[in-house]
């Protein structure tokens, strides 16, 4: 039996004008007031990669198959966001646990209380550490719960899957899972297209913050996370952040936390149609700007 399809890609274009481009996969239709309209949660940024602010509908542009759709709105998103964290605390992330440890204070305090956060550890399994809350006090009980496991491997691969199924079940319209982690040994045993394809059905977008050299040029189950983790964040809308050293960790998880509190609300029309489009592009009118988006979540969590 051959591996499951990605149900979605996503391409991000230069600068010049950045636009994001979604292939959409079968599924039902999204759980929307007006079926002739669509939502995605857009993040901009300039040159620096800060987030610009002060767009309006005539911004950008929304095309579907390569037919240019109406934006009727553009604002500010205020929706609530499940944010997962999944931090490496296995035998090698000894000099990265502190320093998450401080980046972990400026997130939570960034995207509590609007936002719900869950904090889980990776050493051996998957562990929950703390489950999905807006309670900052009780986020930064469990970051002091967050050590390095001795004679430990990274479950990276088995944790993304089973925390896009556990998003897959909530019911906010927002959700990123933003994993926090070293390239040491990996224990877990999965294809990167299944992991992939469990995100992009999940509809969060992927941040990974991850620290060293992840070749593809590996073999075994590193070979599948370095895959995985090159072509999963595109796909979901999200971003990698690479990183050749710890010392960087706090200020790039301050980044991600401005970045998914500064996106935008888009909405735009599509003609009545019972056949999905298989392309979504969003693209800048204004030259120097990265778009990125996620399609709003239906209310069982899965992609509009």
């Amino acid at each position: 039996m051959g591996r499951p399809a990605i149900s979605r890609r996503v391409l991000v274009s230069g600068l010049a004008c950045a636009g994001v481009f979604f292939w959409v996969g079968a599924g039902r239709p999204a759980a929307q007031g007006d079926l002739r309209e669509r939502t995605m949660f857009v993040t901009v940024v300039d040159r620096m990669d800060n987030p610009v602010e002060g767009l309006t509908a005539a911004d950008l542009v929304v095309r579907e198959d390569g037919q240019r759709r109406e934006v009727l709105r553009l604002s500010r998103a205020t929706e609530p966001i499940d944010v997962a964290v999944l931090v490496d605390n296995a035998a090698t992330s000894e000099e990265l646990i502190p320093r998450v440890r401080e980046g972990l204070k400026a997130f939570i305090a960034a995207m509590t209380p609007r936002n719900s956060v869950a904090l889980i550890a990776l050493a051996d399994r998957p562990t929950i550490l703390v489950d999905y809350t807006t309670s900052a006090s009780a986020l930064l009980t469990g970051t002091g719960r967050l050590f390095t496991m001795r004679n430990s491997g990274m479950t990276l691969l088995d944790g993304l899957v089973e925390t896009s199924e556990g998003l897959r079940r909530r019911e906010a319209v927002r959700a990123a899972i933003v994993p926090v982690v070293t390239d040491g040994t990996e224990f877990t045993n999965r294809h990167y297209k299944d992991v992939v394809d469990a995100i992009t059905r999940s509809g969060a977008g992927f941040y990974p913050i991850t620290v060293g050299t992840f070749t593809v040029t590996a073999t075994g189950p590193e070979r599948e996370r370095a895959l995985m983790l090159d072509s999963a964040p595109g796909v979901s809308g999200g971003r990698r952040f690479n990183l050749l050293a710890g010392s960087a960790i706090e200020s790039t998880m301050a980044k991600v936390a401005r970045q998914l509190t500064s996106q935008y609300k888009v909405v735009y029309s599509r003609p009545d149609t019972l056949i999905p489009p298989e392309r979504i592009e969003v693209t800048s009118m204004k030259p120097g700007l990265a778009v990125r988006g996620t399609p709003a979540r239906t209310a069982a969590g899965s992609a509009k």
